[in-house]
């Protein structure tokens, strides 16, 4: 049995790179990764045994947070197991008046969580942030915290490129159970701010403050002050009732400094304003915290998409966020690797494809300028539990995503995967245009994608996959725009655009996937790409270059994205291998990038 060891957790500043949410941070926290106790329970017993109210410890150790299948974990198995359990001991010292928060960033999937034996709450979904108030049950001295995990990575859950059979197979990988993202506690006053929603406004050159509070009975004042590096910008702020749980207020971002009366947020230039948020009672400070935001603008025009209402050729490359040793965990240190090669090989942007990254992966595209598309890992199965469970994450999605600057598209769905009789259903079409409009209402500031790839019905931008590795095919097929756009122009999926009953009406047209261009020094038989395997890497070189010129040139598209960044196991037709390394020089990628449609926001 593993012997419990109860530690004094340190407190750590928020400025460093493992503090989970950097953009809304306190003065500390204090980190939960590390090592936790750990259990199986194939039998599904451990509620009725009461492990969470047992003294008993439990027979392994693994290292949160990663995942068992995980090397990093300590355990790496590959078994499957449907329900794991999770003990942390700590000491704490309690104070009165004060509020202790227990943040999980990420567990799959359907978490229930004990403090000290008491049951405080469960959360479903695998891949969204959620928190509970522990401070009524935490108790002075020793602590103890108890998770159980329940995943049984079923296709009417959202899995994302979790292979949902017992081993992997296409582009489907190894699963992920329980926790998989930082787990922490962070201690804040009973009255607090909770969160907060930012907005920018550029024609009015202001920013939207919505802020969260809990339950109180006492009379407040929340301000904040915006700055723009050392410059002071403006402060604002708003009285809060007694029961008032929301408020929202209005910050003149406007600057005489600025060139152009704001300072906008681009990829070329990613200026970011610092705000700083003070709540307070009878003049006191009960709560502080800082952020930052960015002040740009999405729109379409006719069929361009304009960021900050200047046209913006979108030059993506597709990364699914997989770590050989670590499956979809990552530390800071790799996240800003990636994202710097990202920038080095010169695209200007990230299609974040069916995870959810880590909120320190958005901060970081906030700060090197790189926009994002965020997408919500599909389910694979159309029942009514599995849309429950699609809206209610996407929901959380959204909300992860909004304050960041970065984030300029929502994808919905992907490739009709969890919708496969789309095109035919009228359900299954009135399903995917719910998912869009819920969205568009939660965030009507970003653009949507409801089904990525064919198969389109409610959608901004008409997307098309096509893995087509004849450059010259590829030119023929996207000549004529009028030709293809209500048709199956790709000769790989030999999908339609659109459902039955929809036609294309104007939308921006983006290359959402393409290339996939299979190249592994080591041949192995049981890796794969798309097309026929170049010998060299010359060959290799030379079809990336006809296949993205062949897309640059296409005048009817206002960007693609080029799948992939890295090679994920069996996967290898990414520009780096699963270690994260370069396969190819990364000043030829860039050569190549900037050949064409190198107008824009593209970093020099």
């Amino acid at each position: 049995m593993v012997v419990s060891s109860i530690s004094r957790l340190e407190k750590k500043s928020s400025n460093n790179v493992e503090y989970p949410r950097p953009q809304f941070k306190r003065n500390h926290w204090y980190d939960l990764n590390g090592t936790w106790q750990f259990a199986w329970d194939d039998e599904n017993k451990g509620e009725q045994e009461g492990w969470a109210q047992s003294d008993e410890s439990l027979p392994q150790q693994i290292n949160v947070p990663y995942a068992y299948q995980s090397k990093n974990s300590g355990i790496d198995s590959q078994e499957p197991h449907d329900v794991v359990w999770y003990k942390r001991h700590f000491h704490w010292g309690k104070r009165d008046g004060f509020e202790l928060l227990l943040h999980f960033e990420a567990v799959d999937y359907h978490t229930k969580v004990w403090v000290n034996g008491q049951f405080v709450g469960d959360h479903a979904g695998g891949h969204t942030p959620f928190s509970f108030s522990i401070g009524s049950v935490v108790q002075d001295g020793n602590n103890v915290i108890t998770v159980r995990a329940e995943d049984h990575n079923g296709v009417e859950q959202p899995i994302g490129k979790q292979s949902w059979k017992s081993d992997n197979f296409l582009c489907w990988y190894t699963r992920t159970t329980g926790i998989w993202q930082p787990v922490w506690l962070e201690e804040v006053s009973s009255l607090h701010i909770k969160g907060v929603k930012m907005t920018p406004d550029l024609a009015h050159s202001n920013l939207q403050v919505e802020a969260e509070l809990p339950l109180h009975q006492s009379k407040a004042y929340l301000e904040a002050h915006v700055y723009f590096k050392d410059e002071w910008i403006h402060s604002s702020g708003a009285w809060i009732k007694p029961n008032q749980t929301k408020v929202d207020f209005q910050i003149d971002a406007e600057s005489d400094q600025a060139d152009f009366r704001v300072y906008y947020w681009t990829p070329d230039q990613p200026q970011l304003y610092d705000i700083y948020f003070s709540l307070k009672v009878d003049d006191e400070i009960v709560d502080q915290a800082e952020s930052y935001f960015g002040m740009r603008s999405m729109e379409v025009k006719d069929d361009k998409i304009l960021l900050n209402q200047e046209f913006f050729y979108q030059k993506l490359i597709l990364d699914q966020g997989y770590y050989e040793d670590s499956l979809m965990s990552a530390s800071y240190e790799q996240m800003h690797s990636d994202l710097t090669k990202v920038k080095a090989m010169g695209f200007n942007g990230v299609r974040r494809h069916q995870t959810i990254a880590d909120r320190r992966y958005m901060t970081l595209c906030d700060q090197l300028g790189l926009v994002m598309w965020a997408e919500m890992p599909s389910i694979f199965k159309f029942s009514d539990s599995s849309m429950q469970a699609m809206q209610n994450e996407t929901r959380e999605m959204v909300m992860k995503h909004y304050n960041h600057p970065s984030v300029i598209v929502y994808t919905l769905m992907n490739e009709s995967w969890g919708v496969n009789e789309i095109y035919h259903r009228s359900d299954q079409q009135n399903f995917v245009n719910a998912l869009y409009y819920q969205t568009k209402a939660q965030d009507p500031t970003r653009l949507i994608v409801g089904n990525d790839g064919w198969e389109h019905t409610a959608t901004d931008i008409l997307t098309i996959h096509d893995y087509n590795s004849s450059a010259e095919d590829i030119a023929a097929t996207y000549k004529d725009k009028a030709s293809y756009v209500d048709e199956s122009p790709s000769k790989t999926s030999k999908k339609q655009n659109f459902a039955s009953g929809y036609r294309y009406t104007g939308q921006p047209i983006i290359m959402s996937e393409f290339g996939g261009i299979a190249f592994s020094p080591q041949e192995d038989a049981n890796t794969w790409g798309y097309g026929a395997r170049p010998q060299t890497e010359k060959e290799a070189l030379a079809r990336f270059e006809k296949l993205m010129k062949a897309v640059m040139e296409t005048d009817s598209f206002q960007g693609f994205c080029y799948t992939q960044l890295t090679d994920v196991e069996q996967e290898v037709n990414g520009l780096l291998n699963h270690k994260h390394n370069d396969k190819f020089d990364q000043r030829e990628i860039r050569s190549i990038l900037s050949s064409v449609q190198s107008d824009g926001f593209i970093f020099e």
